[in-house]
């Protein structure tokens, strides 16, 4: 019974669900973050989209059973080793898509259609779109980008238009990774056993992954560095002025978030370093959570982004 538990905990691969925090991109960036109605909205809809998501790559799991089985990691996943059934794994898989949809109505009707829409671009993927090459890419970004809007609908704020666009570069830029890292994987099969184990990645070459991942990790970094500037049109503006220095209300009337330009161009090093050197990244979120470096660096990001938001106002 615990085998069985523990497999089926496996099989909805919570460590996946630390994507689901791109939720909260709107209310953070919108200064919301501690609005108790808002943020209920979105941590429920963050809820939706683990059980959505769970469900998502149980059925993917079910339409890639053989293929894993080649795989060298993936083989060991609950339905590749047998270690769950076939009939068992769809009957949790529909049951967390019932309950996702039936929570994700309640929360509005623009956020029920994009889970609509995630769920069919999801599906849609886990049976044709993944087999091929480009399209493989743009789906899977996709997910990353609908997370985003999620948190839109959600809560009822926007995002600017560069944070957006910083959202589509960096969705890409994992994407791109995540096929490099599993192009390096399988360097020694065939292609025969390469189209077995997935067929887009025999159309792909190092050197074309390694020139779309160079293409957004630069835009990243750029489309970031704009959103840090414009966002901010006012700076901090103390109450208490008049016994501050003279110079000090006016230099602290600066576009602060552009400090965290710092830690997002480390972090992008740093995971270019783990796909290039470690050989990682098919696995965004396991890279995240192994890498010391890269999740301080995060959680540094984190920190400053809510400190100059919420305490010297951008």
């Amino acid at each position: 019974m615990k085998k069985k538990a523990y497999s089926t905990l496996k099989l909805l691969r919570p460590r996946q669900w630390i994507k689901n925090l791109a939720l909260f991109a709107a209310i953070t960036f919108n200064g919301e973050l501690f609005n108790e109605h808002l943020f209920q909205s979105a941590l429920l809809g963050f809820f939706v989209f683990c059980g959505l998501s769970s469900a998502i790559y149980i059925m993917n799991d079910i339409f890639d059973i053989e293929k894993d089985r080649l795989h060298p990691f993936k083989k060991f996943r609950p339905l590749a080793s047998r270690a769950l059934t076939l009939p068992y794994a769809l009957t949790v898989a529909l049951i967390l898509i019932a309950i996702s949809l039936y929570a994700g109505f309640f929360i509005g009707r623009g956020f029920f259609i994009l889970i609509l829409t995630y769920l069919f671009l999801q599906v849609w993927y886990s049976m044709l779109l993944k087999h091929i090459a480009i399209i493989d890419i743009l789906a899977l970004a996709g997910g990353y980008i609908l997370r985003v809007y999620a948190g839109e609908f959600a809560t009822g704020l926007h995002i600017s238009v560069w944070l957006l666009l910083t959202t589509i570069s960096i969705s890409l830029f994992l994407a791109i990774g995540k096929r490099r890292s599993e192009l390096t994987l399988i360097s020694q099969f065939a292609d025969d056993q390469k189209k077995a184990v997935r067929k887009s990645l025999s159309h792909y070459s190092e050197r074309l992954l390694d020139v779309y991942a160079s293409i957004f990790a630069t835009s990243t970094f750029i489309t970031y560095a704009l959103f840090t500037f414009l966002e901010n049109p006012s700076g901090f503006k103390p109450s208490l002025g008049f016994l501050l220095p003279q110079f000090l209300p006016e230099f602290l009337q600066r576009k602060w978030l552009m400090i965290t330009i710092i830690p997002v161009v480390y972090g992008l090093m740093r995971y270019l370093q783990d796909i290039y050197e470690k050989h990682e990244g098919e696995s965004p979120e396991k890279v995240l959570l192994s890498d010391r470096p890269l999740l301080i660096t995060v959680v540094i990001w984190v920190i400053l982004v809510i400190a100059i938001i919420y305490l010297f106002g951008g």
